[in-house]
């Protein structure tokens, strides 16, 4: 397609675009419209390439769910780990401002082996896809996801060993 052809056929689906956003950012319409400008960035300077294998509709909205997604990961991880580019080097219990909870999760994250640790850092602090993770850590995918369902696995079996 053409940048004329794109720009025409998300002008086309933008209602239908909207309302999935909508659907997708739990009715927030201030999130849905942050989440399709991204989308549509995402589109219009290449990030997301359409590339026929489906239609483009669907093409869309599987960039607006993705968007979502990683907003909503970004969110969750802002409420986890605040100020986490400023405390990283700190120990758990060296930040006061932390909740029982989050010195919990990130001594449970010390406990996992380095390779699962930085699987899940990638995935969920940096909202990488595991292809992504697979490429920046040069490991094939499977491998990734090996390490990405293990490491899960290993975090909540800590976390429900700790005692409150």
């Amino acid at each position: 397609m053409t940048p004329a052809e794109t720009r025409a056929e998300i002008e086309r689906l933008h209602p239908a675009g909207f309302a999935w956003a909508m659907a997708c950012c739990g009715r927030d319409r201030e999130r849905a419209e942050d989440v399709l400008q991204t989308s549509y960035l995402k589109v219009l300077d290449g990030r997301a390439r359409f590339a026929g294998r489906s239609s483009f509709q669907t093409f869309l909205f599987g960039v607006i769910r993705r968007t979502a997604a990683e907003e909503r990961r970004r969110a969750a991880l802002a409420r986890l780990f605040p100020g986490r580019a400023a405390s990283d080097d700190a120990p758990p219990s060296a930040d006061a401002s932390l909740s029982a909870d989050r010195v919990a999760l990130r001594a449970a994250l010390t406990r996992l082996p380095r390779r699962q640790r930085e699987v899940l850092d990638l995935v969920f602090a940096f909202g990488m896809t595991v292809q992504e993770a697979a490429q920046t850590l040069s490991i094939s995918p499977g491998a990734v996801s090996v390490h990405y369902d293990r490491g899960k696995k290993r975090l909540a079996a800590l976390l429900r060993r700790r005692t409150p």
